[in-house]
C-alpha cells in the first residue's frame, strides 16, 4: 500500500512541476531573425508568435514573395528554438524519467 501512496505523491509532484513549467514557458520570449536581421519574429516558450518586426528597407512592393519567405523563415526558426527550449525544460523537470509518458501534455 505504501508504494501506491508514494507513486500517487510522486505523480502529484510531477503534475505540479509540469504546471509550473507550462506557466514559465508561456512567459518566455524567444526571437529569431532572417535575411540578415531584416525580419525578426518573437515567440513565447510554447512557440506561439507574439511579435513580428520588419525592417522597412526590405519592403519592396515588386518583391513581396521575398518578404513572405523571410517572415516564414524567421517564424520557423523561432518555433524551432522554442521547441528545443521546451524539450530541455521537460528533461530537467522530469529528472530522468522518460518524456513520452501517456497522459502528460505535449505542447508541440
Amino acid at each position: 500500500m505504501t508504494d501506491l501512496s508514494q507513486l500517487m505523491q510522486l505523480s502529484q509532484q510531477l503534475q505540479s512541476k509540469m504546471t509550473e513549467l507550462q506557466e514559465s514557458l508561456e512567459a518566455k520570449s524567444i526571437s529569431a531573425t532572417s535575411g540578415g536581421g531584416m525580419v525578426t519574429v518573437t515567440v513565447n516558450g510554447k512557440g506561439h508568435a507574439t511579435r513580428v518586426q520588419i525592417d522597412p528597407t526590405c519592403v519592396d512592393p515588386r518583391d513581396v514573395e521575398m518578404l513572405e519567405d523571410l517572415v516564414l523563415a524567421a517564424i520557423s526558426e523561432a518555433q524551432n528554438k522554442a521547441q528545443a527550449e521546451y524539450e530541455r525544460e521537460m528533461r530537467r523537470a522530469a529528472g530522468g524519467l522518460p518524456l513520452n509518458i501517456p497522459g502528460l501534455p505535449k505542447l508541440f
